[in-house]
């Protein structure tokens, strides 16, 4: 695509923020509005900051209020607002977002909550501090392959499929864990349940692994997720050279600490890429995860095709692989305790927005509690 013979300001200034001939074309019909482009790098009550070719701003949000919750400006947006001059700066509109992280909230309505947007790596933050909570592992790892395509990418998409978003697991605090041999276990372990996904181990006391996390954060727009106490903070100040984010010590009996960080800011990578470090999670819930989940256990998945009925549950059904490779050890119960879970989850949240789903749910009930009913009858009637 070549929209111009010489870059255009915003290209320029912008292009550490991930700026490119994409987002110009994008932009083009409010650039003869006379409006500025810009990427929220902080979003504070109605309020948001900036970056843009004047360099960051205060801009108020009043303009794109939506009514979906989905649509509210998000760190990692990219947006259209006042020209210099203006006071005060809105933000006027939102550029088509390429890739968003959406987490479920703990409400009851049928809400999902944006924590990142416009990302090309999800780094899974967990620490070695503590004991590996490899279900936990599982599910980030889920919602980080549903990465929702935005519209902007779904038409340049040579695979619809493809989730635009690729997630990294990062064991920190490696340093903990001298020994070389425990570290190498530990990461095939992860490995296992994260099929084609990288782990590394990295200690950001040492330096140790930060070059190869580096190298990958430079490409694009990287977000940082996991619990309080995963080191997120520690790591954001390793790969910025500096101490730029607060850090605070974790408690030594569980391994877990205070939300150093309270907000998702972007910043700038003096190596290029871009970072967006967020608050520790304490609560992960799904949000229309069935692709990631199903990547997630890839392998359940391919021996669920060999089963001998299409709609096996897995749970006591003659013919089941699934079952068979749980009596042979080649699958780890844990495995599908995790999947059946996720699963569970997964379809509760889709069942909030889709009355077909829920009357599938409550006619699965019925006959399961049918088939319940009958084994204890027969049951009462062998021991009269």
């Amino acid at each position: 695509m070549n929209l111009s013979s010489s870059p255009s300001p915003s290209s320029s200034s912008l292009a550490r923020f991930g700026w490119d001939e994409g987002w110009e074309a994008e932009f083009s019909l409010y650039a003869v509005q006379g409006l500025v482009p810009g990427r929220v790098v902080r979003v504070d009550r109605g309020l948001c900051d900036v970056a843009t070719p004047d360099g960051v701003v205060r801009a108020d949000t009043e303009f794109v209020v939506p009514r979906d919750p989905m649509k509210i400006v998000c760190t990692g947006d990219w947006v259209a607002v006042d020209p210099e001059g203006s006071d005060p700066r809105y933000v006027r509109t939102l550029l088509p977002r390429r890739t968003a992280f959406v987490r479920s909230t703990s409400s009851k309505r049928s809400e999902g909550q944006v924590l990142a947007t416009n990302i090309d790596h999800v780094v899974i933050c967990v620490s070695l501090a503590v004991e590996l909570d490899y279900a936990r592992i599982e599910r980030f790892l889920a919602l980080a392959m549903s990465c929702s395509m935005g519209e902007a990418l779904l038409r340049e998409a040579a695979d619809p499929q493809e989730s635009g978003a690729q997630p990294v697991v990062v064991l920190t605090k490696a340093d903990l864990v001298p020994d070389a041999v425990t570290r190498t276990h530990l990461v095939q372990d992860v490995e296992a349940g994260a099929p084609g996904v990288p782990v590394l181990t990295v200690s950001a006391r040492d330096g140790d692994g930060l070059d190869v996390l580096a190298a990958i954060t430079s490409g694009g727009t990287s977000v940082l997720l996991g619990q309080s106490g995963a080191g997120k903070s520690t790591l954001a100040n390793a790969l910025l050279g500096g101490d730029v984010m607060d850090v605070r010590a974790v408690r030594d009996a569980d391994g877990k600490g205070r939300h150093t960080t309270t907000t998702r800011n972007l910043l700038a990578l003096p190596g290029g890429g871009v970072l967006i470090d967020t608050p520790g999670l304490r609560g992960v819930g799904l949000w229309d995860a069935g692709t990631g989940v199903g990547q997630v256990f890839a392998e359940i998945e391919e021996l669920a095709g060999d089963c001998r009925f299409h709609d096996c549950a897995h749970e006591s059904e003659p013919g089941c692989a699934v079952l068979d490779a749980i009596g042979t050890g080649t699958l780890p119960q844990r495995r599908l305790d995790s999947y059946r879970k996720l699963l569970r989850e997964n379809q509760y949240i889709l069942a909030k927005t889709d009355a077909r789903l829920r009357a599938e749910i409550r006619k699965e009930w019925k006959r399961k509690g049918a088939i319940g009913k009958a084994a204890m009858e027969a049951k009462r009637g062998r021991l009269r």
